[in-house]
């Protein structure tokens, strides 16, 4: 049965600018209202202070005294022959990344909250309206409630537009997954100074800025479901071709991409298993860091955090820091008329189901140690100007990492270049990534990221 909710789509801003309940200058007014450094103070301690974080006995996992929020642990990747270790970080809780959608005026508008995470670059973020892991919305934290979290919960009010279970960093998580929610409501929302009513034009504006839409909101907007129905036929061949990826005819029907998927999941020669931290060979503990070396990508270390505005006043975390950016990129065609994506089916280290769905080319920090190579990492590292459509400097997830940004990127391929690729590779449209990513465990967070702007682009 097709429930109401379920034709919901939200149609992608054309050139003509919506009726937005805030203009853009005030919303840049109320975002230079909330001034970072009287708000937000991280700086690094030893592990000697952290407080309620320890080394347990026996494992030398970093945990936290109440059994809650995440861990530190050991990981052995086996894969090619090879065998290499490195710290996770596990958290077994499911958090809500949730955001509410309400009309004004017959424009949607989307509840961003103003947020500051201590691992972030320039500390606040444009946010989703509810970024909680289960121990802090729960309370474990002695903190106040976290706002608006009761519009995500059973009961509630209000139409469920998204709800689904999605990967983060298979890298650096074991197996973590939050859950991506949308919820519509018609009723009055109370205000509260950190949040804006932003409409989808304004958000996609912000999103071809630096550092300034934070992942979780990119993975709750990556899920929702958006149409290029009733925007006016573009005048560029690029325009016209990315258009007709949202509904034109695809090189391979939705039956051949999902039996390519599971074909590379069935091939795929790796192997994971969590094993002490105190048993991660070639990473040692100092007064200050767990380490083994720029070469390994990334560190863990202690911070100690002050905070005006976050339900906590102040607390002591790890974070996982790395010692580069990364690169993600989308290598995209036009195949008959239609715009296609260049995805690649890749596994990852603590990936619950082995197997995602990838963008063209994906190097972190701790890429190396994976020895995998980047077939097409050519065509988008270094590409001709007039090929690049997008580029931005994203933020990773600023309450579980230090600092870690990744360099995002579309690019168009030269038309030379031969659309038969390697069988870990396959051409979609971005119509086929959206019914993809209304599952689980089908696109990794990187490739959710860019397919959230490539609908920013007009």
């Amino acid at each position: 049965m097709t429930h109401a909710a379920d034709e919901v789509r939200f149609p992608l801003p054309a050139s003509d600018p919506e009726a937005p309940l805030e203009s853009d200058a005030e919303l840049a007014r109320w975002w230079e209202s909330r001034p970072r450094h009287r708000m937000l103070s991280v700086g690094r301690v030893g592990f000697d202070r952290g407080g309620p974080w320890s080394f347990a006995e026996g494992t030398g996992d970093l945990v936290h005294a109440s059994g809650g929020f995440f861990s530190v642990r050991g990981l052995r990747v086996s894969a090619g022959g090879t065998s290499f270790h490195q710290p996770v970080i596990d958290q077994p809780e499911i958090g809500i990344l949730g955001i509410l959608v309400k009309e004004f005026d017959g424009v949607p508008h989307f509840l961003m909250q103003a947020k500051f995470e201590p691992g972030n670059v320039n500390l606040r973020q444009i946010s989703p309206t509810v970024q909680a892991t289960r121990s802090n919305y729960t309370g474990v934290h002695g903190g106040r409630p976290t706002p608006y979290v009761e519009y995500f919960r059973a009961p509630r009010g209000g139409r469920v537009l998204v709800d689904v279970l999605q990967s983060e960093q298979g890298e650096w998580f074991w197996r973590k997954h939050n859950r991506n929610i949308i919820v519509q409501v018609d009723e009055d929302v109370p205000e509260h100074e950190d949040y804006r009513w932003f409409t989808l034009r304004q958000i996609q504006d912000a999103l071809r800025r630096d550092n300034l839409v934070n992942m979780d909101a990119r993975t709750v907007l990556s899920c929702l479901p958006v149409t290029r129905d009733g925007q006016p036929e573009p005048d560029d061949r690029f325009g016209r071709a990315l258009r007709r990826s949202y509904g034109g005819e695809s090189r391979h029907t939705m039956t051949a991409v999902v039996s390519w998927f599971t074909e590379e999941k069935t091939v795929v020669d790796y192997r994971s298993q969590i094993l002490p931290l105190s048993g991660a060979e070639g990473w040692r503990r100092t007064d200050d860091e767990i380490t083994a070396g720029d070469g390994a990508g990334f560190r863990i270390i202690m911070v100690s955090v002050e905070a005006r505005i976050r339900e906590v006043s102040s607390w002591v975390q790890p974070l996982l820091a790395p010692t580069r950016n990364g690169f993600a990129a989308l290598l995209v065609r036009e195949i008959d008329g239609v715009l296609h994506l260049l995805v690649r089916a890749r596994a990852e280290p603590g990936t619950l189901d082995r197997v995602e769905i990838t963008p063209t080319v994906q190097y972190s920090a701790s890429a190396a140690a994976l020895g995998r190579p980047e077939p097409f990492a050519d065509e988008t590292v270094s590409p001709p100007a007039h090929r690049v459509r997008y580029d931005a400097l994203l933020s990773e997830e600023g309450g579980r990492f230090h600092h870690a940004q990744t360099r995002y990127r579309i690019v168009e391929a030269d038309p030379g270049l031969p659309v038969e690729v390697p069988p870990d590779f396959l051409w979609v449209t971005a119509s086929q990534l959206m019914r993809l990513v209304r599952h689980s465990h089908y696109l990794n967070i990187e490739a959710r990221t860019l397919l959230v702007c490539l609908h920013s682009l007009t």
